[in-house]
This record gives structure tokens, sequence and C-alpha cells, in this order.
């Protein structure tokens, strides 16, 4: 850069050191004005190669936003590992940090840097351009606004160009600076800068970009990258660092879609309860009505609470507390929304996921996914397909590899609220995270849901109009003396081929031969009749063991005995059955046994079709069972015959009082 566009640039004032003499200015009022400057993140991306880390040095270097002791120790690096040759200052190893990539010249982890000027804040994600680092780069794009992708002038589009292209769409960053950089190496050619354009806007007409521009540069020489370069006089739109400064981002927010997770609930006396979080989205006004998610109830905001003061109002990103009329049941991962304006309540949901550890994405093992402040146990059910991220071509797969992207559809063992991750991206992205190393193996966004069986959680809400039951005018006592016997569900879970089935049947026959009133509900013949329009998804199976719960509980009502034989994989599902029907009224024995036993015994031949894939979410092989933590009852059934088993069923109920000897 010359001389004279230096001295240029810094009567223009862009750096803020620059631009103002604190001496002559009040401190506290500059930091305020600091602090209210809009902030603009945004990553670097492309092949390797392609000055990535050699524009964010020279953005950082021509704007003075680099220590004497930083550029300092980047001159002696220039000298023992530098690229620009004898004398020149390799601007790339104020953001290449590692050691590895010093040595090798590319770029690994994510690094991340920071400036201002005097309109914006900025922080820059300097991301890797080999394809093996797919993971980094998705990372380092998750909270980006913007992206620069460049590309080197001598090469054109290549493979990662369109790699890279395709995260962002698929991340959904709105605004796209194309930078053809290196022009200094094709004599700053017209022609080559519109045949690189074109090749792009073909390329990206099937992807989801929208605002794009297009930048010819050269960030070693700092031409267009903070002042407007004379080489290039073919070239009237405006430099980097001004389009940087002036890009509309304002109107990226979510702004209507009222979506508050609930972080931590505070009580510090009997006088306050307040729900602490950040608006993730939407606006939220003191008297509004909101509905509470997943249990659908409705409240209306009280009051909205911050460290300065309460608020008539707020809004996304803002932290706040927020406290209601009404005395609610709201815990950690519960959301406040407007009830006119609600997401998705569904267990099914289909996601494009990055995956980014060595061990593969199967079906059928059970993850942790966390999105916002909710964390629920998810599994994948099936591949829709896989992503060829170089060509964007779709193709069938069994798994996911490390740095592989699929269309995944997973199912998961509560509701989780939540919207099309181009709808809302706060309640539409998600991790993954290993149940047992704790480390998050995966990144998704939402694509759609499965079918919601209303706006909160089924098992919880009330219903839509508040009918008063009419009381039986046979007392309990009436018929407990009647039948000799007290009312409970005898819930026998376990994997196919536990017998829980046979124990359940055989079971029924004793106590019916000893006069008792007694009946099964048994899983498969259930699904015959009252439920018979459910598959076999976790938010199915919820529902079948829902519904067979409630049918469970009138039978206990009228003084039977009930006993329930069903898979019941999930253990949040099983608690919630009980409290259903009454923890005081309900024995759960589990029905075990080793899988070689549990496979000899299958007659049907399920657990070999579930091996082909031609059995979905199958418990035990393509999904989850959960066993139970604190059963009544435990049955090896490879040890214990069928009648040993009734009689210690017999036993344990005659010992927690449901039945007398005769």
């Amino acid at each position: 850069m010359s001389r004279d566009r230096w001295s240029k640039r810094n009567a223009k004032g862009i750096s803020d050191m620059q631009a103002i003499d604190l001496s002559h200015e009040d401190i506290e009022a500059y930091l305020a004005r600091h602090q209210k400057k809009e902030l603009l993140r945004f990553l670097t991306c492309g092949s390797v190669d392609d000055g990535k880390s050699t524009l964010i040095g020279r953005l950082l270097h021509d704007t003075k936003t680099i220590y004497e002791d930083q550029l300092a120790a980047v001159k002696r690096d220039s000298e023992k590992v530098g690229t620009t040759g004898a004398g020149e200052i390799d601007l790339a190893l104020l953001t290449d940090g590692l050691k590895a990539e010093r040595e090798q010249g590319i770029t690994i982890d994510v690094a991340y840097r920071y400036f201002s000027t005097d309109r914006r804040k900025f922080i820059i994600a300097d991301t890797p351009g080999h394809d093996q680092y797919t993971r980094n780069m998705a990372t380092g794009a998750s909270t980006c606004q913007l992206a620069i992708i460049l590309i080197d002038a001598r090469y054109g589009v290549m493979t990662q160009t369109r790699r890279h292209s395709y995260i962002v769409s698929l991340l959904g960053i709105r605004h796209v600076i194309v930078a053809i950089n290196k022009m200094d190496l094709v004599e700053y050619s017209r022609d080559v800068f519109e045949r690189i354009k074109d090749d792009y806007t073909g390329f990206v007409a099937k992807l989801d970009l929208h605002d794009i521009t297009f930048i010819p540069m050269s960030a070693l020489k700092g031409e267009n990258v903070v002042s407007k370069s004379d080489t290039m006089p073919w070239y009237s739109g405006p430099p980097l660092l001004d389009y940087l400064e002036t890009v509309h981002i304002a109107g990226d927010r979510n702004l209507t879609d009222l979506r508050f997770p609930v972080q931590y609930v505070i009580r510090p006396d009997l006088n306050f309860r307040g729900f602490a979080g950040t608006i993730e989205s939407g606006v939220l006004h003191k008297g509004d009505e909101v509905m509470l998610l997943p249990s659908g109830k409705r409240s209306t905001v009280k009051s909205i609470v911050t460290y300065d003061g309460e608020l008539e109002e707020a809004f996304a990103p803002q932290a706040v507390t927020v406290t209601l009329t009404e005395e609610v049941d709201l815990s950690r991962g519960d959301m406040l929304v407007h009830p006119g304006n609600q997401p998705h309540v569904s267990s099914d949901i289909e996601a494009m996921v990055v995956w980014m550890t060595e061990q593969p994405l199967v079906p059928g093992r059970p993850y942790t996914l966390k999105q916002t402040t909710k964390q629920v146990t998810a599994e994948v059910v099936s591949f829709r397909y896989g992503v060829d991220v170089n060509t964007i071509e779709h193709r069938p797969i069994a798994r996911l590899g490390l740095n592989e992207v699929g269309h995944v559809r997973l199912s998961l063992t509560q509701p989780l609220a939540c919207d099309p991750y181009r709808t809302n991206a706060a309640t539409g992205a998600f991790i993954l995270i290993d149940r047992l190393t704790n480390n998050t193996v995966g990144a998704g966004m939402i694509v759609e849901t499965g079918s919601s069986r209303g706006p909160g959680d089924v098992w919880e809400a009330e219903p839509e109009v508040s009918l008063k039951p009419r009381e039986s005018l046979i007392a309990t006592s009436e018929r407990e003396q009647r039948y000799d016997q007290l009312p409970v569900t005898i819930l026998l879970i376990g994997l196919t081929g536990s017998g829980k089935s046979r124990i359940a049947y055989e079971l029924e026959r004793r106590l019916w031969d000893e006069g008792r009133a007694v009946m099964v509900l048994y899983g498969q013949t259930m699904r015959q009749g009252l439920n018979r329009d459910l598959g076999f998804s976790a938010d199915d199976r919820s529902e079948n063991l829902r519904r067979s719960a409630e049918v469970a509980k009138l039978l206990n009502d009228a003084g039977l005995i009930t006993i329930a034989a069903f898979v019941a994989p999930h253990e949040g599902v099983r608690g919630k059955v009980k409290q259903l029907i009454g923890p005081d009224r309900v024995l759960e024995i589990f029905c075990t046994a080793p899988m070689e036993v549990l496979r000899e015994r299958d007659q049907y031949g399920m657990y070999q079709m579930a091996d082909e894939g031609k059995i979905a979410q199958m418990p035990g092989v393509s999904a989850v069972f959960e066993e139970p933590k604190s059963p009544d009852l435990v049955l090896q059934t490879d040890q214990v015959n069928v009648d040993e088993c009734v009689n210690r069923i017999v036993a344990l109920m005659k010992s927690r009082g449901f039945m007398r000897d005769r």
C-alpha cells in the first residue's frame, strides 16, 4: 500500500485508536459508545492456500489493531516459518497460532480475532480449508452472520469452494462475500474476475444463498481490503472493510417468534419466584399472555427483571428473569412462548447433521441431544441420505462418519419444542453429546418435525374443555370388600423374548383361579384396536403406553388387578405411567435375559429382521432400551421358570398388602 493511501486511511479514522484522542474525551463516554456498537460475526473460508489467514492479518494490520509486541513476534516468526519471502511480514501468522499450523503452513484450528472501527465491532473466525477439518469449519460458522469465501484467482472455483459454500448455506448464513483473492498474480484482470463470478453464480443457484457480493482483492498487497485499490479501476464496488461496516444485519434477528427457554428457577425467598434465561427470539412485554411448554398451560407476565431494574419489554438476545402472575411448575429446559405463535412439539424430528468424531453415527445408539437449555435422549431411526459436500449430490448411507453430512431422522424420549432451522436458528439447532465421554460428537439443524400431538406434553396437558367427572355410586371400599383385594397394576416390562407376556397370562390364570378380579393388557393386543394408529417411534411408543395406562387406571378404579405387559423402553415414560395410575398402585417387574437367549426365543424372527434393517427402532437392536433404575422385582427368566416367576409376583403382591391369603 502506498504512503498516500495509508495517510488517507489514517485521516478517515477507521481505527478507534486512530480516531479518538482519549486525552480530550471522557473515557466513560467513549466506552459507553463503544459498548453500543453493533457486533458483526463473520468467518473466512475457502480452499487451502487461498489466503484466509493473510486476509485477516491484513485487516488487523491495516486498521492498526495489532499491538507492537505482537507485530514484532510475527516479524521474528516470518523469518523462521514465513512464506512471503525475505524481509516480508507473513501476516497469516497472526491467526495460525498452533505450532503444527506454522510448520505446515495451513490452518487447522478455528482462530478467533477481534477488532473494531468507528462503526462496528467485529469477531472473525478463521476456519480451516482442508476437507479433513470440515467439523472445525462448521463449528466456526455456527454463530456467524456473514461468510467471506475466498477464491484463488489463478484457479477459480474449486471443490473446497463448493464444499464451504454448501456448509454456509446449510448453516443459514445470510450474507456472503466472495473474495476473489490474489488478483496481483493474474495482473488484476477483469476477465478473470468476471469468469470466476459467472462460474460461482451458476454453482450456487441450487443453494439457499441470496445476498452475495463479489470483491476482487489482493490480501498480500492490501488491495481492496481496507482501502479501494487504484490497480483495479474497473471495479466500482466498495473495499472489503467498507462493506463489512455497512452490510445490513439488523433484519436478520427474529423478533417475531417468542422463544424463551428457562435456564434457572430463581427463588431467593418465599416472595419471589422467577425464571431466568436468554430470550432467543421474539419480544416479550409485561402483561403478555404466555404459554408454558411442554405442559401447554397459560399464564401472564407479571414482571421482567434485570440487574438494572424492571423492564416494560425485552427482546432477543437479552438475558432476563421473568415472573408470572400464577404459581406454575416450570423447570430448566421448559419454554415460554406466545399462545398464538407456538413452536412444534414433537419427539420425532428430521435434521441435517454434521458428524464430528471418529466413531460413526449409527441407528440405535443413544445420544444426549441439547437444544437451548433442554436435554433429551435421542437415537437415529433412519438415514434419509448422505450429502457429498464436494458435489452436493445425495447418496444412500447406513452410517455417518467423521466430517460427513447427512439427513437423519431422530427419535427422542421426550417431546421437544422446536422450529425448523430456516425459520428460527435458535430453536432449530442442536448438538449431540456422547453419553459416556460427554464429548460433543455432532451438530444438527432441524429440517422438519414429525406429527405433534398438541402444543404441550400430552401426559400433562389439561383438556381444552373442563368437564366435572361423575362420581361412582359404588365406594372404593365396597369394591375392595367385594373382591377381597386392593387394585394394583402389575407393570411387566422387558425386551422382546424376555417372557413378559407368558408370565402375564400365567399370572392372570393363577389369580383368576384364586377368585381374583383380574385382566391383562398386552402391548400387541392394544395395538390391534385402541392404538392401531400408532407406529414404533419414541413418540408413538410413549402414546401407546399413555393410552394403555389410562385404561389400566380405569380398571384399577373399578377394583380390578391389571397386568400390563409392554416393552416400555424409556425410563422417563415409565415414570409418567406411575404418576398417571398412582405410584402406590403400580408394581414394576423387570423381565430380563441375555441377548442370545432372547434371540433364541424369537419365533417370529424380529431380531433378524431388525439386523437386516427391515424393522426400524427395534429396542435392543436399532433403538435404546433403558433398564429400570429401581424396579420392585427383577425376574431373570433364563434362570427362573414361569411358575416360579408367578410365585414371586404373587408373594410380592401379598407382602405389599394388595392381597391376603385365602
